[in-house]
């Protein structure tokens, strides 16, 4: 599948055009579609409640992996704007809503990428969100940008072809811009937006963790069951 994918005449700035356009291209239906992707996200692929998902080896199981992280974030931020907090203020749902539509393009750009070899739809599962509380909803946006750029962190090593390493490489530093603005929501005018818990003081580096820990820490949001025994490590 790797060869195939290598060559396929894909070039970064190819995908990201194709993904983009299509993107813009129904953004004036963005919310019933991407709300469909939540109530339905498995509908695509008929995939059994109880079915478990491998994401492969070598590059395409980096990118399986990214890809269904992506998937959670775009979830999550399509219901957060399908159904805004109590309070949430303009300036809010601009963030909120430019995080979405950042997200969903992620998830696109890692389908398209993929294609035959893409993991199926993942079912997500938010019950533990109050999507009504603003301290629940950014909280656990917190946790999920934390998480990813920690995720693309850990993995970049391990990705062989450069020219996914460079997307990989573009894609942590707007996550880090989320999980800045998010934590600058929860406390303004603080350090709590590149605080000792992601940031080393003493290295100035952000926090990495292998796909292991991501996945423990992300699977109770996703109903899917994962598996990525054939990663590289």
């Amino acid at each position: 599948m790797k060869d195939a994918l290598k060559n396929s005449e894909f070039s970064e700035n190819q995908m990201l055009t194709q993904v983009g356009r299509r993107f813009f291209l129904r953004s004036a239906g963005l919310t019933a579609v991407t709300g469909a992707f939540i109530l339905g996200a498995c509908q695509d692929h008929d995939m059994e409640p109880d079915a478990t998902v491998d994401l492969g080896s070598g590059d395409i199981g980096i990118l399986n992996y990214a890809y269904a992280l992506e998937q959670l974030e775009a979830a999550f931020y399509t219901q957060v704007i399908d159904m805004p907090y109590q309070g949430m203020t303009d300036m809010e749902k601009r963030f909120l809503t430019d995080i979405r539509d950042h997200e969903i393009i992620h998830r696109e750009f890692f389908k398209a990428a993929l294609g035959s070899a893409a993991i199926q739809g993942l079912e997500v599962n938010f019950s533990s969100v109050n999507f009504m509380d603003r301290a629940s909803v950014l909280g656990t946006a917190r946790v999920l940008e934390d998480t990813g750029v920690a995720a693309y962190n850990g993995a970049g090593k391990y990705i062989e072809d450069v020219q996914y390493l460079l997307v990989a490489g573009k894609i942590v530093s707007v996550e880090a811009r989320h999980a800045a603005i998010i934590r600058n929501l929860l406390q303004p005018m603080t350090r709590y937006f590149a605080g000792d818990d992601i940031v080393d003081p003493m290295t100035g580096l952000d926090v990495a963790k292998e796909p292991a820990m991501i996945l423990a820490d992300a699977q109770p949001l996703i109903e899917t069951r994962i598996t990525a025994n054939n990663l590289p490590k």
